[in-house]
């Protein structure tokens, strides 16, 4: 098991780490993004690791191996190091968000069909769907609620 931590001092070397992990899971689970946009994607997610009311960061020997964000009750990201996956990880920071962070909705790419399936796992159901992601872009949502 990783250690969990919720940080509130985001340095600038933290953020640079988190982007990181961010760049490595999107390039393992979000097929479906070409290269260019996933260069025209990542110059915003500092933005977004660093503005999200709280962030919890998964370290295993002192390096970030997964992260979320969380913003009133609303899971806004969740992310696992390729490496990561398939440990019990996701599950974890998820459990610890619903238990300890009242989180009781998301968001998820249609087209990341592991993500959906974890979700559903642990107990989400979909009650919208959205053709565009909220950049306008034909990157069908999933909005889920426990």
């Amino acid at each position: 098991m990783a250690s969990l931590s919720t940080v509130s001092d985001r340095t600038p070397e933290l953020i640079e780490r988190l982007v990181a992990v961010w760049e490595r899971s999107v390039r393992a689970t979000h097929e479906f993004l070409s290269e260019a946009e996933i260069a025209e994607i990542k110059p915003f997610v500092p933005q977004a690791v660093a503005g999200v009311e709280t962030l919890v960061v998964a370290e295993r020997d002192d390096e970030p191996v997964g992260f979320m964000g969380v913003q009133d009750g609303r899971l806004e990201m969740l992310l696992l190091d390729p490496e990561a996956r398939g440990r019990g990880l996701g599950r974890q920071l998820l459990e610890h968000g619903i238990s300890h962070l009242d989180v009781t909705e998301l968001t998820v790419n249609e087209q990341n069909p592991q993500a959906v399936g974890f979700y559903e796992h642990l107990g989400f159901k979909t009650y919208r769907r959205t053709e565009l992601d909220e950049e306008g872009r034909p990157y069908p949502l999933l909005y889920m609620r426990l």
